[in-house]
């Protein structure tokens, strides 16, 4: 059998999406999965909020050898769900074949705007 890389569940515990801004560059957050194996990754997404019930209904498809964005500014990409500008949430991952993920945002709020990634808690 082939090794396969990364891990099948996935912790970022600070989401928070900003508003797109005026300025080119547009106000998002992305969820970056990259599925370095031979089989095709079914992706569970689980939204925790301060205040409102889980969001347990959203899944993805990463294509085998693939990489895929997931916007959260997206609704499509998040099985119709409209996430809640500027409300703090966190965000699992649970994959039936190991991935490795990373959660990105862009922050044009102040003029020198903002711009990071980060990787989360995996096991």
């Amino acid at each position: 059998m082939e090794k396969e890389y990364g891990k099948t569940v996935w912790f970022f515990p600070d989401g928070e999406l900003p508003p797109p801004g005026e300025g080119e560059m547009k106000g998002h957050e992305s969820i970056v999965i990259l599925n370095p194996n031979s089989r095709d990754a079914n992706v569970k997404i689980t939204l925790y909020f301060t205040d409102l019930e889980p969001v347990e209904n959203i899944t993805a498809t990463v294509r085998a050898k693939r990489v895929r964005c997931i916007r959260t500014n997206n609704p499509e990409h998040l099985c119709g769900f409209v996430l809640p500008l500027e409300t703090q949430y966190a965000i699992k991952l649970s994959s039936d074949v190991p991935i490795i993920a990373q959660y990105g945002r862009l922050d044009n709020r102040q003029p020198n705007m903002a711009f990071y990634t980060t990787m989360g808690i995996c096991e």
